[in-house]
């Protein structure tokens, strides 16, 4: 076999090449590529435990290679000439190692080309608040994140800062200062980063994620002192995004939380990516809460519950329910019935929606059973 930097250049240049979103390195299976949202396993060798060592070390600095010796795995970013950038993680699975690196876009996407409400782009004006934009890992978060700090960095006069593990997308500066702070290279933690981030006068700051409760209290904190703080959650639903907040502080601390978010929080964005049928690709669908004062309101009474009729009646505001979305790019041909039901909150509500034929094939494809009903 040729070495690992002369076979981690084929299967960077296949990923560049065929526009995946993924690379994945495991022993017993050949390299495999994520397409579409679809796994594709390359016509190559299959990997053992040395190839994968191999390809590590070819890519990874010797203090990543020490991590994952001592720790187990390790995550960083890196870049591949001037051809394109990686988030790479590595990890040892049965004792062997094992590597997926996700391609990061070059070129950032517009607000349309993402198909985000439109107040979105006026809600980046405010001053402080909270602009949190959640989904499961793989949906596309961190490409909503670059697109508004770049919107903010070439339409305003900010300082932004932000902080994350590892730097995905590179902010030049325009018409913002941007400073980016790498966890594991230019700070120890979140937590740390966030607690030194005041001193430098920042007006906008993007925390890569809200993972544990030190992170959440201090950029709970940052906004309620003043500044614009976007963030993210792997939650699913702007409900389930509030609940998870408030449910991470310790009981004698919630009802103070919810104060605090109901004065703070701007916005929750939650988003899924989905595979096209009508073209290669793939579309986000989306689930968008505009904190008017009615929200805040339900917030800060502990009726969260509420708050999804809060988003089916605020359509002026550019609200909507991620299910409504779904429906709305499946009427629109963009997606299919099947990955439809499959990313839904609530497929069996959804089913009501469509004819009996679509049922019944559902049905026939076992994608929808009758305890969905």
């Amino acid at each position: 076999m040729a070495t690992g930097a002369i076979q981690i250049d084929k299967l960077l240049q296949a990923v560049i090449t065929n526009n995946a979103s993924d690379l994945h390195l495991h022993v017993g299976r050949p390299p495999t590529l994520r397409l579409h949202g679809r796994l594709r396993s390359l016509d190559t060798k299959v990997l053992e435990p040395a190839d994968t060592v191999a390809l590590m070390k070819s890519i990874a600095p010797e203090r990543f290679v020490q991590e994952v010796e001592e720790e187990g795995s390790a995550d960083f970013g890196f870049g591949y000439g001037d051809k394109a950038r990686f988030r790479v993680a590595v990890f040892k699975q049965r004792g062997n190692v094992s590597i997926t690196l996700r391609l990061i876009p070059s070129k950032l996407m517009s607000f349309e080309e993402l198909g985000l409400p439109p107040i979105v782009r006026t809600l980046l004006n405010r001053p402080r608040g909270i602009f949190l934009v959640t989904g499961p890992t793989g949906s596309g978060k961190t490409t909503t994140l670059a697109t508004m700090v770049n919107e903010v960095n070439e339409t305003l006069d900010r300082h932004i800062v932000t902080v994350e593990d590892p730097i995905e997308y590179y902010h030049p500066h325009k018409k913002s200062m941007v400073n980016q702070r790498e966890v594991g290279v230019d700070v120890p933690s979140f937590g740390e980063a966030l607690r030194r981030v005041l001193r430098a006068d920042p007006d906008v700051i993007m925390v890569g994620e809200l993972r544990d409760l030190e992170t959440m209290q201090a950029a709970i904190r940052a906004a309620e002192t003043g500044h614009f703080v976007f963030g993210t959650l792997h939650t699913t639903s702007a409900l389930g995004t509030i609940s998870r907040l408030v449910d991470s502080f310790p009981t004698d601390q919630q009802e103070m939380v919810r104060v605090q978010l109901a004065s703070t929080l701007m916005a929750v964005l939650s988003q899924q990516l989905c595979p096209r049928c009508d073209m290669p690709g793939r579309v986000a669908a989306f689930e968008f809460l505009y904190c008017t004062p009615a929200t805040a309101n339900l917030i800060r009474k502990n009726e969260t519950f509420r708050i999804e009729s809060i988003i089916q009646t605020g359509r002026k505001w550019g609200m909507q329910l991620l299910d409504e979305s779904l429906l709305g790019l499946y009427h629109r041909g963009i997606i299919d019935v099947e990955t439809m039901m499959e990313k839904a909150n609530r497929p069996n509500e959804l089913e009501e929606k469509l004819d009996a034929d679509e049922v019944k094939k559902l049905k026939e494809k076992g994608t929808l059973t009758d305890a969905d009903e």
